[in-house]
Formats: C-alpha cells, structure tokens, sequence
C-alpha cells in the first residue's frame, strides 16, 4: 500500500509560534505515523522558512525528493485563530511557493504507482498548480478530494470539476450545505445529511462520501450503505490537523480493506486524540487510538 498526498506545505503561524502544517502535508505525517509508505509532492521557497519545513519533513521520516524548491516565491505562511479551539480559521498568504508546483515527467510515474492520490481545493487555487494537479489526477488509480474549502480561496467550478475526478470525498457538514446548496438540494438540518450523501455519490460517481460533524462524529457512505460513528470526548487543545488524522486513518483502514464501519470508528478516535494536542502533526500510535476507543466504549 502507498499514497501520495498533492498540495500545500506551509507555517501556521499561531500566538504560540509557528509550526508546520498545510493539510496535504499534514495527512501525509499521519499516514507515515500509521504505517503507510507516503510520499509528498509539494513546494517551497529558497528561503530559512523552506529549509525549516524541509528539515521537518525529514524528521517526521517523510521524503522530501518531490518538495521543489523554488526562487521566484516565499515559503507558504497561514495565519491561524486560535480564539475558538473548536472553530480554527485562517488567512492564508497568497501567492507563495506552494501556488507554482511544477509538472515533471517523474511525478506521472509516482502518482501511477501509487494506490491512492490525495489533494485538496486549496492549491488548486493558482492556475500553475492547478494545471499540475489536473494532469495528475489522470494517472491515479483511487482519487481522494479532500474538500477543504478556505474562503476565498476556491471557486465552484473547481471544486465541481474535482468531485468528477474523485473516487473518495471527505468534507465537512458546512461545506456539504454549501456544496448541496449549488445544485438547490438540501442539507442544512442533521437529518437531511445521509441522503445529501447518497445524492452525491449519485451525481459524482463516487465510491465513497464522507462527512463529519465535529463532536457528533462522522458519515460515511459507501456500497449502498450509510455507516456512523459518534465523537469521541476529549479536552481539546485546538482543531488543527484534527480532519487530517481523521482522514488519514480512514484511508489506512481503507486501504486495508477493514470494515467501513470500524474504519470510521477508528478516525474518528484519530482525530479526538490529535485534537488533544496542540498542532497540527503531534506523534501519536495506533495504541493511542486503540486505547482511546476502549475508554469510549466503557464509559
């Protein structure tokens, strides 16, 4: 099993300092962490900020031979608040390195071999980066859209053209009323959810539609059923890279061909344990998770 995770790879710039992040990059990490050989292909500047990262990225046991390094742009940054630990939002510098991912030849043969390619709608923000991921996309056996919508940074044609490409969605329950919302169907309420799925998987073709709902956990349709799993209580610390784990170990599940309900089960514990962290890319193992399941369970 591999993967190859597509996007940006920056600094979160918080009141307590800076550290790595960008959810490409992000799910990447948790993937290595779980045992899946993944590779990242991504870019940064020629600056200290890249070296940085780059150096972070080898300390996290990553490769770094497909992180390009440029000199005409900065290293990504992103400005996070932190105020509310439950709701983390951005303002998300632009244009930086991560915008200008160059297409090359050796990056098909990557993508080829790979068993799953992951990419967001962030970097499909600048024209340069969304050519290389559209040429990407083509070789991949399993496309998984991490929806990631950052105001305002997508557009809806974009992230339409995406969903055609996918073969696995992740988004949240905002961005699947929005989403939901361009073609006049409904999926405000809770209730309305499972078929706004269903309706998705439909329209896309998509093997898979997973949502999740924060505390009350998460969705997952898939072969013509509805599967669910509650949140896990925990202190949070903050948000960041909460949804990355949580994807994350649901593809490590996935790719392993468990049982979809006890894979969502498994990230959603995934991502309370990251939540109860500060960062985006904490080290965790899959005792943790296992353990964290186990107190859910009892209590």
């Amino acid at each position: 099993m591999s993967v190859v995770c597509f996007g940006e790879i920056l600094w979160d710039v918080l009141p307590s300092g800076k550290q790595p992040g960008g959810a490409p990059f992000n799910v990447a990490v948790h993937l290595h962490q779980l045992g899946v050989p993944t590779q990242l292909i991504s870019r940064v500047g020629d600056d200290d900020l890249g070296t940085e990262l780059l150096d972070f990225v080898a300390s996290k046991g990553l490769s770094t031979d497909y992180v390009q390094l440029g000199r005409t742009h900065l290293t990504g940054v992103v400005k996070a608040n932190v105020d509310d630990a439950q709701e983390v939002t951005y303002k998300i510098v632009q244009p930086v390195a991560w915008d200008y991912i160059q297409h090359e030849a050796r990056l098909d043969a990557l993508v080829e071999q790979a068993d799953m390619f992951v990419f967001g709608s962030l970097s499909a923000r600048s024209a340069a980066t969304r050519e290389t991921l559209y040429r990407l996309i083509e070789h991949a056996r399993f496309n998984v859209f991490d929806v990631n919508m950052r105001p305002p940074h997508y557009t809806k044609e974009v992230v339409k053209y995406l969903l055609q490409k996918a073969d696995l969605v992740k988004m949240n329950h905002h961005e699947l009323a929005e989403i939901m919302g361009w073609f006049g169907q409904e999926s405000g309420a809770a209730a309305d959810r499972p078929a706004a799925m269903q309706w998705l998987a439909t329209r896309f073709d998509l093997q898979a539609v997973c949502v999740t709902c924060g505390a009350d956990g998460a969705l997952l349709w898939t072969r013509g059923h509805l599967y669910r799993a509650p949140g896990v209580r925990v202190e949070v610390k903050d948000t960041i890279g909460s949804g990355d784990s949580f994807l994350a170990a649901l593809l490590k599940g996935w790719l392993a061909g468990q049982e979809p309900g006890e894979c969502l089960h498994f990230a959603c514990a995934t991502g309370a344990l990251v939540a109860t962290h500060y960062g985006a890319t904490p080290a965790f193992s899959e005792a943790q998770v296992h353990a964290l399941l186990a107190e859910q369970a009892i209590s």
